[in-house]
């Protein structure tokens, strides 16, 4: 069986390659894309594949703007990190999905019923491929990217890609740039908790919410707890609770 791989992680698209090797060692991944644009050239001039596997998410959008584009004429099974009230979606339709982080059952359970179905399956309409995309542009969240911030009597606007942390002392709230600047801004960190993209901004503890980008070394510390080094280096030490530690290294494995 031949298999498109389309998944904008590299670190997920690998491990599912092996749960698909798992399963049968004949599976052959033709090819692996990440971005809508990649996939839409890639169906266009090649026959199609047995299966698709497409991550709903990807690089350049959502999945769902590929089908208006191209036309795929195989079975898709979907993989996605939304939650079980949006996958409700998928009730309407007979395409399979898989919930990351994907466990190697899930799979198996998928591909066996693409072999029950193989012989009667039809792509999903097109009216069907709408309901989803509908449903799932509504369950994404539109999370911020830029933040107006004042050093003395400066305002600039900081992107999220500048920023290593950001920093609670006492009634003011800081943010820290990867250059080593420190401007004031005008939220909470719990305000900012809702604000920030979760795949990339996580809270220590109750002083600090960091960026990935600045996590350099962690250390484990007395207590079952972890000393997070970061860069730029703040001006207190940075550990994270026993409760906090598990939570923290599943963002950092996701």
């Amino acid at each position: 069986m031949d298999v498109v791989l389309i998944e904008d992680e590299a670190v997920a698209a690998d491990g599912l390659v092996a749960l698909l090797a798992r399963y049968d060692p004949g599976i052959r991944v033709v090819e692996r894309l990440d971005s809508v644009e990649d996939a839409v050239q890639w169906f266009a001039g090649n026959p199609p594949p047995h299966l698709t596997l497409l991550d709903v998410q990807l690089a350049d959008g959502l999945c769902f703007d590929i089908f208006p584009k191209v036309s795929i004429h195989c079975p898709i099974i979907f993989t996605t990190a939304y939650d079980q009230y949006a996958l409700q979606a998928f009730q309407v339709t007979s395409i399979d999905y898989l919930l990351k982080p994907i466990a190697y059952p899930d799979l198996h359970r998928a591909l066996d019923k693409l072999r029950r179905l193989t012989t009667e399956y039809a792509p999903p309409s097109e009216v069907s491929l709408r309901q989803l995309a509908t449903v799932f542009h509504q369950f994404q969240k539109p999370y911020k990217t830029r933040f107006l911030a004042r050093c003395n009597d400066r305002i600039q606007f900081k992107t999220t890609e500048e920023i290593a942390c950001f920093c609670a002392d006492g009634k003011f709230v800081y943010l820290i740039g990867l250059d080593q600047r420190r401007f004031l801004v005008d939220y909470t960190l719990e305000q900012l908790e809702t604000l920030l993209d979760p795949s990339q901004f996580f809270r220590l503890n109750r002083k600090y919410l960091v960026s990935l980008a600045a996590v350099k070394d962690i250390r484990t510390h007395s207590g079952s707890r972890l000393r997070v080094l970061l860069q730029p280096a703040p001006f207190t030490e940075v550990i994270i609770s026993r409760e906090r530690v598990a939570e923290f290294k599943a963002w950092l494995d996701h």
